[in-house]
């Protein structure tokens, strides 16, 4: 084969086809052509490849037929499109059909919180098991304001986004045993108990609250909505419903898992912002306070009200829509 011939034949069909593949609109009958002239290229790429050495016409032709099919086929671009639908359908939607498990999971967690806090306040014996003199005192006076400021806001906020999403993440994958999401939040709850109590026996429970509410407000939600959906995988193989194998069950309530996942990473994040900004601030105790109320309060529309109008429209992500029946935790 004369391969300089044939190359000369076909250069005006190769070159047209360069320029159509790269139109981002086409006629009808540029469309059209454009199909006719892939599908000739695809042809003397075959030809040229079984009787042609020469590694630069193939690779040039290799490149133009590459070219020709992602026009044809509409390659890919990236779009906003499906972020956006993530976050104002999809994620808001989940936490709307889940809102059963992560609130009862929210409720008894302060309310037992609550109890231990006061338990231990009251108990000063148990308190002085764990600490005592000098040690208790630098906690109290200094230890516990001085780690929100101990280090850099920005590695702090990565500190606390990091820590935290790892917890949640352990809620969501030990979500179908049970019992793992019940010790961490156990953990979390004795944790949260024990340094209530001993500020508030040691009278700054003030001092506390006021570290506290600004972003933990939305920090302990994350987790309580974690643990609520880890929860409610480990439920789906107890009790799979109707209809359903319990393959199947846990197949869904993974699936909506993950997009819950998703979405926990930004509010981490947001929380871990608050934490390192807003809580170590120089600001007044009630703006501090107040800003963290008002992220959680807009979280709490955002699941609620936002969630309820996608869900209503069908838009709950990787899973149908479903009617939970199955009970909700109660420990």
């Amino acid at each position: 084969m004369d391969l300089d011939a044939y190359v000369a034949e076909r250069r005006g069909e190769w070159n047209r086809l360069e320029v159509l593949a790269r139109r981002r609109r086409l006629s009808p009958d540029e469309a059209d052509e454009l199909v006719l002239l892939y599908q000739r290229a695809a042809t003397h790429l075959s030809v040229v490849r079984s009787h042609s050495p020469d590694p630069v016409l193939l690779a040039l032709l290799s490149q133009l037929v590459i070219a020709g099919r992602s026009a044809v086929t509409g390659g890919r671009r990236f779009s906003w499109r499906p972020v956006a639908r993530f976050f104002t359908s999809s994620f808001p939607a989940q936490l709307y059909v889940t809102r059963r498990w992560w609130l009862s999971v929210m409720a008894v967690n302060v309310l037992v919180g609550w109890a231990l806090m006061w338990y231990f306040s009251a108990h000063p014996d148990i308190i002085g098991s764990f600490a005592s003199g000098q040690a208790l005192r630098d906690y109290v006076e200094e230890d516990f304001v001085g780690y929100y400021s101990e280090f850099q806001a920005q590695n702090f906020a990565a500190s606390v986004w990091s820590h935290n999403a790892l917890i949640a993440a352990q809620c969501l994958a030990s979500g179908v045993l049970i019992l793992p999401v019940l010790y961490i939040l156990g953990q979390n709850l004795f944790a949260i108990g024990m340094t209530g109590g001993v500020m508030i026996y040691a009278g700054h429970g003030a001092t506390f609250f006021t570290m506290i509410l600004p972003h933990g407000l939305l920090e302990l939600t994350s987790i309580f909505v974690a643990a609520g959906v880890g929860l409610r995988i480990g439920w789906a193989w107890i009790a799979p419903g109707p209809h359903r194998t319990r393959g199947q069950a846990l197949a869904e309530r993974a699936r909506a898992a993950m997009l819950v996942a998703l979405g926990l990473v930004v509010m981490l994040g947001v929380s871990g912002l608050l934490e390192a900004y807003v809580t170590p601030s120089g600001l007044p105790d009630a703006v501090r306070i107040g800003i963290g109320a008002a992220v959680w309060l807009a979280f709490m529309v955002y699941a609620l009200g936002v969630g309820a109008a996608a869900h209503r429209r069908g838009e709950t992500g990787a899973v149908a829509p479903e009617h939970d029946v199955t009970p909700v935790p109660t420990a």
